[in-house]
């Protein structure tokens, strides 16, 4: 899992709308990223929901938020469109940033060990510098705590 005072290498995703998104262009203004398994999916939905009910309290903080999937563009598209989702979701086919973020890894479905995204959320300065990190994240509840986070750094 990426460690609170690192950074990230430059990248570049596609968003829903298929635009680019470079990681580069982000500088100037904190960035929270929420990493979520699968689009549409009911935990995911809830998450997704919850940082898009409190996008006017991120705005407020100078906080953008995105979603990080391993999600095709598409299917990032539907999605937004069927929960009004308003912030940024990135497609990671690759996985690039995933990993990067040591949000893509081993861990137990159904019983089963799989490869899969790690459900998690990072928050970076205006500089890019990570300055917490939430591995291992319970859904209900999450997206609050992360606000509660921002509202405090920045007050």
């Amino acid at each position: 899992m990426l460690a609170v005072g690192a950074t990230l290498d430059d990248f570049t995703l596609n968003d829903d709308r298929d635009q680019a998104v470079r990681w580069s262009s982000l500088r100037g203004q904190p960035v929270v990223i929420f990493a979520y398994p699968r689009a549409d999916t009911p935990g995911c939905t809830r998450e997704a929901c919850a940082f898009r009910d409190l996008a006017a309290d991120f705005a407020r903080h100078g906080v953008r938020v995105f979603g990080l999937s391993s999600d095709k563009v598409a299917a990032l598209g539907r999605f937004r469109d069927k929960y009004g989702l308003t912030m940024p979701l990135l497609s990671d086919p690759d996985k690039q940033v995933l990993r990067a973020l040591g949000a893509w890894g081993t861990k137990k479905m159904y019983g089963k060990e799989v490869e899969g995204t790690l459900r998690s959320t990072f928050a970076f300065d205006a500089d890019g510098i990570a300055w917490q990190v939430w591995p291992q994240v319970k859904v209900d509840g999450h997206a609050d705590a992360v606000l509660a986070a921002v509202a405090q750094r920045v007050a």
